[in-house]
């Protein structure tokens, strides 16, 4: 056993304060939850809360100071019957001085072995796909989840139907057994029942005795309006159900919106192609144009406009969580006319002998 001031890197000096100190820096940097891919976190964990619920204890750190700094092992002149009336006279066991050092302690993450520490449950995802419409609307959806509950046969006991579970009668239900080592015990999980300290006989047949049966549950969850391609929705509490009583996973939805054929989305704005002839463009014109929820707007198309503009109207664009919505960018394309009959080409031959400009490729050949 080491030196439990060796164990908080102390002197045997040191002070209630600089105990705990020390404590809470190893408790920080040795917690098995900072360090899931080391499985020996937890049992260096474990010796130092052990060694801090004795020394930061008065009584039973002078216990220790007189008994425990040699492991009540090999110390001259060492009498376990002196030590036990020395714990009696200080209104405590031995086992509360010694029983974390061995496994049997009560300041642990998650409790002693009889009583496996709470999990939370595992977060789930799912996806649904929403058209443009109703990404820009919000909806109502219903997502179908897969999962682990407990089994309609046995209600989750993992016995057979009209059976029940019972202690195990290796450990009478504790879920560890204690190897006794000289003067002093240890505790392990049990090994029938693998720490759980209890046993089934007659395992349920729908589940094979775990007490668990996938089955498909179904969410409605909302969407709010203007949720964007690839956003993801938090639902609390419908995930995995946590073990020994811990809380309940998420379940987190994430969206899938499709493209429409008529806007496209440019974060909170959405741009439309309008189509002009060149007569509204020359002279400009007030014209129709649709909004992404189906309505009709009517716009100015100022005179001389090119091929490509865009008008800005505020307001019409998808709508924002917080904050002003976006705008709906009308993005003017000019219609080319084809098969012009007589009259027209003659009329557009007269104005481009009247409209006496400069060549418009001119700088192309600098």
């Amino acid at each position: 056993m080491r030196d439990l001031y060796d164990v908080l890197g102390v002197a045997r000096a040191a002070s209630q304060n600089e105990l705990k100190q020390a404590y809470r820096k190893l408790a920080r940097a040795h917690h098995p939850d900072t360090n899931p891919d080391d499985p020996k976190a937890e049992e260096r964990f474990k010796e130092i809360s052990a060694a801090y619920d004795t020394l930061s204890d008065v009584e039973k750190r002078k216990a220790y100071d007189q008994f425990g700094a040699s492991g009540g092992t090999s110390a001259q002149g060492f009498d376990p019957n002196d030590f036990r009336d020395f714990a009696q006279e200080r209104g405590f066991d031995i086992s509360d001085l010694f029983g974390d050092l061995f496994g049997g302690g009560r300041r642990r993450t998650g409790g002693s072995r009889g009583r496996p520490r709470t999990r939370r449950g595992v977060d789930l995802e799912t996806r649904v796909t929403l058209s443009f419409d109703d990404a820009l609307r919000g909806a109502r959806v219903t997502v179908p989840v897969a999962k682990d509950g407990p089994c309609g046969d046995c209600a989750g006991t993992g016995a057979a139907p009209g059976t029940s579970r019972s202690a195990c009668p290796d450990c009478g239900g504790s879920g560890e057994r204690q190897v006794n080592q000289g003067f002093f015990a240890t505790s392990e999980p049990c090994r029938r029942c693998r720490g759980k300290g209890i046993v089934i006989e007659t395992p349920c047949a729908a589940c094979a005795g775990a007490g668990q049966a996938r089955r498909t549950k179904r969410y409605t969850v909302k969407i709010p309006a203007g949720i964007s391609d690839g956003a993801r929705i938090r639902v609390r509490g419908k995930g995995l159900d946590g073990e020994h009583g811990g809380a309940a996973g998420d379940l987190w939805v994430v969206v899938q919106v499709l493209p429409s054929e008529r806007f496209v989305r440019r974060g909170l704005d959405i741009i439309v192609d309008v189509p002009i002839t060149f007569p509204e463009a020359a002279l400009g014109a007030e014209i129709d144009v649709p909004t992404p929820l189906g309505e009709r707007v009517r716009v100015k198309v100022p005179a001389g406009s090119a091929d490509g503009k865009l008008l800005r109207i505020r307001g019409r664009g998808a709508p924002a969580q917080s904050g002003d919505d976006g705008a709906l960018l009308v993005r003017l394309k000019l219609l080319v006319p084809q098969g012009l009959s007589t009259q027209q080409t003659e009329a557009l031959e007269r104005f481009a002998a009247l409209d006496g400009a400069s060549d418009p490729r001119a700088e192309l050949f600098g």
